[in-house]
Formats: C-alpha cells, sequence, structure tokens
C-alpha cells in the first residue's frame, strides 16, 4: 500500500472520509475543524504525524497546507452525502445517518461517490481540481490565514530567551502567578523554562512548571521529552504542567503527556497561535492581527 503522501488528492480524499466520520464520534459529534484535523491526524498512523505543520508555496507565490485540500474536499464530500452538516462557519456536525454508519472505508466511499460525483460534474471548476494535481492553492480557499503563517515565523526567529520570556508572559496571561525566581535562567534551572502558582475558585494553589521548545516545525517533540519536563516537574513539585513549543507533539508524546496522576497540558504551534490572538499578546487585532514590534526588536 502507498503511503499516504504518495496518493493522489483524489485518494488522500476518499482515505480520509472514514477517519472523519470516526473522529467527530470521539468528539461527541460536533467539532470546530481545526479540531477534527487533529484527531484526524492524532488517531491514524497511516496519515504523517507533520501533514498539519507541511506548508508549500504556490506558482503565485502564496503559503499553504496542502493537508487541507484532500481534508476539506473529504469534508464536502460527506456533507454534500448528508453524512455531516455545517450548522456554523468553521464547525462541523454529524447528522443522524452518520452518526449511525457502521461500515467499511469501501462501503463509505461507495456510498458517498454515488451521491457526489454527479453533484461535482457540474461543477467544473471544482471537476478540474481533482483532475489537475497542477492546480493553484489559492483557486479554493483552503490555505490558513496569512497572519498565523507570519506569527508563527516570527516565534521561530525569537531568541531562545526571548521565546521562553514569551511563554511566561502567556502563561501570565492565563491566570498563572509566575514565580520571579525558578525558572528564568537560560540554564541551571533543572529543565524548566517558568514556574508559577494558579489559584482556583475555592482558593486551592496548585504549583505549575512551564517548559519551553522553540523548533523547527518538522522537528516534533517526543515522548522523552515529556519524560523529561515530568521528571523536571519533581524536583519542584508541580502538580501541573504546560509544554509549550512552535512545532508539534507526536501520537507517543501525547500518549505520554496523559499518563501518571499529573496530566501534562500540550500546546503546539497552531493553538499557541489561537492562544495569542485570544490574549492579544504582542498583537494588535486590525482586520486579523497585526504583529507587534516585540517581534522586530530581539533585545
Amino acid at each position: 500500500m502507498k503511503t499516504f503522501n504518495k496518493l493522489n488528492r483524489r485518494e488522500q480524499e476518499a482515505y480520509l472520509m472514514l477517519p472523519i466520520i470516526k473522529g467527530l464520534k470521539k468528539l461527541g459529534g460536533q467539532a470546530s475543524t481545526k479540531e477534527l484535523k487533529n484527531i484526524v491526524v492524532a488517531n491514524d498512523s497511516y496519515i504523517p504525524e507533520n501533514v498539519l505543520v507541511t506548508i508549500r508555496k504556490s506558482r503565485k507565490g502564496n503559503e499553504y497546507l496542502p493537508f487541507n485540500f484532500p481534508f476539506n474536499f473529504a469534508v464536502a464530500n460527506l456533507v454534500m452525502a448528508k453524512l455531516l452538516d455545517r450548522p456554523h462557519s468553521g464547525e462541523v456536525l454529524l447528522t443522524e445517518k452518520g452518526r449511525t454508519f457502521d461500515g467499511t472505508q469501501q462501503e463509505l466511499n461507495e456510498m458517498v461517490y454515488n451521491i457526489t460525483l454527479p453533484m461535482w460534474k457540474t461543477k467544473s471548476k471544482v471537476k478540474n481540481i481533482h483532475e489537475n494535481d497542477k492546480v493553484e492553492s489559492d483557486d479554493i480557499e483552503l490555505a490558513d490565514e496569512p497572519w498565523r503563517t507570519k506569527l508563527l515565523k516570527a516565534l521561530s526567529n525569537l531568541s531562545p530567551a526571548k521565546f521562553e520570556l514569551f511563554c511566561r508572559a502567556l502563561v501570565r496571561k492565563m491566570s498563572v502567578d509566575i514565580d520571579e525566581n525558578i525558572g528564568v535562567k537560560l540554564s541551571g534551572d533543572g529543565g524548566i523554562d517558568g514556574y508559577g502558582y494558579m489559584t482556583t475558585n475555592d482558593f486551592r494553589t496548585t504549583r505549575v512548571a512551564i517548559q519551553a521548545k522553540k523548533w523547527n516545525p518538522n522537528h516534533f517533540v517526543s515522548s522523552p521529552e515529556i519524560d523529561k519536563f515530568r521528571g523536571a516537574m519533581d524536583k519542584y513539585r508541580s502538580e501541573y504542567g504546560i509544554f509549550i513549543t512552535t512545532s508539534s507533539f507526536t501520537r507517543d508524546a501525547i500518549k505520554a503527556s496523559r499518563t501518571g496522576t499529573r496530566i501534562i497540558t500540550l500546546i503546539d504551534g497552531s493553538k499557541l497561535i489561537d492562544l495569542v490572538a485570544k490574549y492579544q499578546l504582542y498583537v494588535k487585532p486590525v482586520v486579523t492581527y497585526e504583529l507587534d514590534d516585540f517581534f522586530t526588536n530581539d533585545n
């Protein structure tokens, strides 16, 4: 069997339909497009772990995520076949037909394409997209918002010290009182890049350890890194851990973060951008978001 990346777009689209149905069932039947992508990739070992961060340039010079093409077409087919619905922009919902489907991939593909292929034939533009693998990425709205790519690049260009500072500032915005002495040195802090205290409504205080890894998008955080961080948490008796990276986490790392009595929250590059936008940390919302001068002066 060919690897996922060796399949053409139509074959990738056909393959993704069943994982999308299964992923939505695990998420309770409704999810954002981003949540759905994450669970599909996290739960299917046939799909490469780096597909959500692999960026290419179109012939027009625009950056795009190739995985968005087959994924969005798979969703579109399932919507047309009435297994999914889109109640709101960016949301996907299982219909009763989708919730009750319990067949094989081949059965699903046959059911869907019997309905959708005649419909696609009336849409010459989309038909050409399927037949021509050299189509421009911006012929159909599949790329991430440009400001997200710009912000991720800016974060990746920060010095290690400044990225750690940035991560501590973000966690402070998330209601953690940052310790001024622990985890603020570039070395000698026992494997943590920040430390703080989070007090809940019942006045219970939790010790929080922070790990920050400014890595290339294709250099995923593996389970040994999670284990090392948990060891550092032990040193400072932290009940809670937050691991932040500009890249992403392997499937084994995700499993490791959920093992044991202390769960570690994982924040990958995509989630990091979401949180930066939510808390408006060194960014300004204009039409989308405008980066602050924090990213232009590396002092």
